[in-house]
């Protein structure tokens, strides 16, 4: 065999032209670090389900690394189809340096359940404000540092996700233009994570880094089953 031939690798050898060098993947403390790559917009969009689901994993990956990491949620206030208490925020509690909030109001905009609609646009406008504050606070942290994992927010996060906005959007209680200006504003090492929306955002198209489309093939709710404990909250 010639140096040449790929038989000619051994084994180790492979494994050392591998992510990670060939060591199996483990898990350790989470103490304070600071991302090295970050900084890019991400935008999850579609009529399937997995867009939040997506955006909790990258969340809990950035935090199982040290990074600090904040949820913000527009729109999922509640409905009779879930409980009070959600999984995701069970566990968010349960993991250092990842936090979360909600801004929604009860039920959906435009979906006729009872609540108010005023309402809705004023929670979603008041997301929009408190997602412009969270950025200004990025900006004056050090986001090439470690953060403090138990800090509030307003100290600076270094993964951002504003849950449900492009809904927000689709549902014309703020603007695109809103929208742009937070990627504007938004300091260049903070990765922002954008959700929502079944209409292909393309207003997003030249601002965003990575655009996903969600697409439903089938879905349990076709079929009369509703939200489920431990899947949908």
């Amino acid at each position: 065999m010639t140096d040449d031939d790929p038989a000619a690798t051994t084994p180790s050898e492979t494994r050392r032209g591998t992510p990670g060098g060939g060591v199996r993947p483990s898990a350790d403390d989470i103490e304070p670090a600071a991302p090295e790559e970050f900084g890019l917009v991400q935008a999850w969009w579609g009529d399937g389900k997995g867009k939040t689901t997506a955006a909790l994993g990258m969340a809990f990956r950035a935090a199982g690394h040290g990074y600090r990491v904040h949820l913000l949620q527009f729109l999922k206030g509640g409905a009779d189809s879930v409980e009070s208490v959600r999984g995701e925020y069970n566990a968010i509690a349960a993991v250092p340096g990842i936090t979360y909030e909600n801004t929604g109001h009860y039920g959906w905009h435009g979906m006729l359940d009872g609540s108010d609609e005023d309402e809705h646009r004023a929670k979603a406008r008041g997301a929009l404000a408190r997602a412009e504050d969270l950025i200004e606070a990025a900006t004056d942290a050090d986001l090439t540092a470690p953060l403090d994992l138990d800090a509030d927010p307003e100290a600076g996060v270094h993964l951002l996700v504003l849950d449900e906005i492009l809904y927000a959007v689709d549902q014309g209680l703020i603007e695109e233009s809103a929208v742009l200006d937070l990627i504007d504003a938004k300091p260049e090492d903070l990765e922002l994570v954008l959700t929502g929306s079944h209409t292909e955002p393309t207003y997003l198209l030249d601002a965003a880094d990575l655009v996903s489309e969600v697409r439903k093939l089938k879905h349990p709710f076709d079929a009369g089953i509703r939200a489920r404990k431990g899947t949908e909250y």
